[in-house]
């Protein structure tokens, strides 16, 4: 959701064995670099529903989310918050092909050579080195709650 000065994105690391997927846009700061498959969230989806869209939407990869990595969270020239929500993903089909207009590259790649790769953008070089080793983190679980709030989806990654 990128409405006003709070943003909340979704972001997908689909893991093929010893590799996963990424993506060059064709615009903002990350043109040119390798980034995962990533947007915001729209109204009416969970986070981990808007990861599952998005790394489909770009690539046309379909993928399980299996758990949270990490979240992202800054503030932009002082005034607005980005948060962004990580998640590891599991391939399930598809043969990456970038979207037109914002994806100038979708492909599978090795994660040691992402994390040497000078093209690959920051976040990516934090979190990738971390992603082998990540058995059991924040998984979701659907839970049914108090009908005063009228959740019509409610997760929580424990």
């Amino acid at each position: 959701m990128r409405n006003g000065k709070v943003w909340l994105g979704a972001c997908g690391i689909v893991r093929k064995g010893d590799e996963v997927l990424v993506v060059k846009k064709t615009y903002s700061g990350l043109k040119g670099k390798w980034s995962f498959p990533a947007g915001f969230v729209q109204p009416g989806e969970t986070v981990d529903q808007a990861a599952v869209r998005e790394v489909l939407e770009e690539t046309g990869i379909t993928a399980t989310v299996r758990q949270v990595a990490a979240i992202r969270s800054g503030v932009i020239r002082g005034e607005i918050s980005d948060n962004m929500v990580v998640f590891v993903m599991d391939y399930v089909s598809g043969e990456p092909r970038p979207q037109e207009g914002e994806i100038a590259e979708a492909v599978f790649l090795p994660i040691r050579q992402l994390i040497d790769d000078p093209l690959s953008t920051t976040y990516m070089k934090i979190i990738l080195p971390h992603v082998p080793e990540m058995a059991s983190y924040l998984t979701g679980r659907e839970y049914e709650v108090d009908p005063v709030f009228e959740y019509t989806t409610y997760k929580i990654f424990t």
